[in-house]
């Protein structure tokens, strides 16, 4: 059988990737490989490695790569530790493919190891863009050190050719969090209350706020301005989930600790797992933050979301996206106009661009046919476009 490591360092990684691999695993053709690393296995964030086990699926690995900062050196030294570490992993258990989600900087490190250890990666979610995150950067160089292309839009599967890809090599199944959102099986407002021990009478909106990773120490003063706009509208409940082990993460997650402890209409959690989080996104009446969750997953619940910052600049966006600055006015005036009737009305009719829910089938489909008997060669061929660069880059004479 073909075996596929599959990586995950993160909880809503892993949400996006469990479907994929059960039907990887109940197709009979594949020696799945799940390997954990980096904040699965953190105390501070949660140790979801255990939603992974809880999910009836088996880890073949737990890698420690996470040092105790979240500063950039602290960042670079985890990379480093990735590469040692996963160097070894795939040189004793030598896959036969290695499939990765993403952008983080774990997975570019682990892609990096891939690549000198001459394994195809299979790439999900090429050709995006996040302009206020090193994502961007990150996310383009996995696409060129990938053998394989799913990508959530076709605009997106554009993208990943027009970095050189071969089309032949490049796949459009929509976005896995759509899928999740329309299949899976949610709890009712009443099992969410008794599941995460907090009252959700009244409307509540949904936070996830991260670092915008290409600003200068930012977190702290960008978070301050949200929390500043949720405290003037303390009618409404809110629930929290914490940033993720990304650089300035703790700054955020050290302010919701101190936040939840003065607010009795605020609760936090480092991890809901998928079903609680999509349960809670269900029943909400509108979804706040930078997370990719507002842009991909809410409009399928056709709920508004008040998307702050740059961290998601770039984005295709559904009707019912709000675009704001980190600043205190704009974020309250977007959530009024978020709660307004008239904008419900929009929501309610907003379509989602990435995909129809049929996600997974559509990749294990595809790699059935393709890896099964595949002579894969490593040597790739950049593919031209054909285009004009004149124009716009042309300089007057003299100037």
């Amino acid at each position: 059988m073909t075996k596929i490591a599959v990586l995950t360092a993160t909880r809503a990684e892993y949400g996006l990737l469990q479907p994929i691999i059960k039907k990887l695993i109940d197709c009979g053709e594949f020696d799945v490989r799940v390997v954990a690393t980096g904040a699965h296995l953190s105390p501070e964030f949660g140790l979801t490695y255990k939603e992974i086990l809880d999910s009836g699926v088996e880890i073949d690995r737990r890698i420690e790569i996470l040092v105790s900062s979240d500063s950039p050196v602290g960042i670079s030294k985890s990379m480093g530790l990735a590469i040692i570490s996963f160097a070894e992993y795939f040189e004793e258990t030598k896959p036969d493919a290695l499939m990765v989600l993403g952008d983080r900087y774990e997975t570019l490190a682990v892609c990096c190891a891939a690549m000198n250890a001459k394994i195809p990666v299979i790439h999900l979610y090429g050709g995006e863009t996040t302009e206020g995150a090193v994502d961007e950067a990150i996310r383009h160089s996995i696409t060129k050190m990938s053998w394989l292309h799913f990508t959530s839009t076709p605009a997106y599967a554009k993208r990943v050719i027009q970095l050189g890809e071969d089309p032949s090599r490049v796949f459009c199944v929509g976005a896995m969090g759509v899928e999740n959102a329309l299949n899976k099986e949610l709890l009712s407002r009443e099992e969410l209350e008794r599941s995460i021990d907090f009252g959700l009478d009244g409307k509540y909106a949904v936070i996830t706020f991260h670092p915008v990773t290409l600003e200068n120490r930012s977190a702290g003063q960008q978070f301050k301005e949200l929390l500043d706009a949720i405290s003037e509208k303390n009618d409404l409940k809110y629930i929290i989930t914490k940033a993720n082990a990304d650089a300035d993460g703790r700054i955020i997650n050290q302010m919701t600790d101190e936040f939840v402890g003065n607010n009795k209409n605020v609760a936090a959690f480092e991890s809901l797992g998928a079903v609680r989080y999509l349960s809670a996104l269900r029943h909400a009446a509108l979804v706040i933050g930078n997370s990719s969750s507002g842009i991909i997953e809410a409009p399928s619940f056709h709920i508004p979301t008040v998307n702050i910052g740059d961290r998601q600049r770039g984005r295709l966006c559904a009707d019912s996206v709000i675009n704001c600055a980190p600043v205190k006015s704009d974020i309250t005036a977007a959530m009024d106009r978020a709660l307004s009737a008239e904008f419900a009305e929009i929501a309610a009719k907003a379509d989602n661009p990435y995909g129809d829910g049929d996600t997974s089938g559509k990749i294990v489909s595809v790699l059935r046919d393709i890896l099964r008997g595949e002579n894969i060669t490593l040597k790739k061929t950049f593919y031209d476009i054909d285009f004009d660069i004149d124009g716009g880059n042309k300089r007057e004479e003299g100037k």
